[in-house]
């Protein structure tokens, strides 16, 4: 499953967000890497979304 491409909706569920917060997170800037298919489909990797979990992962409050 770890290059498998997801849809934004599975995507979604993995982060426990909604499709909505991701949808406006590609619009602004995208802190969640996706990949661009055709002029419209939209898809990420889950060995991204696991990446980007690891990146927001913080252990106290003084490193943010």
């Amino acid at each position: 499953m770890q290059n498998q491409l997801l849809t934004t909706k599975q995507a979604a569920q993995i982060l426990g967000v909604s499709v909505a917060f991701l949808e406006r997170d590609r619009w602004a800037g995208a802190r969640v890497p996706f990949i661009k298919v055709g002029s419209r489909a939209v898809r990420y990797r889950h060995s991204d979304l696991l990446a980007y979990i690891e990146s927001c992962t913080h252990y106290s409050t003084n490193q943010y």
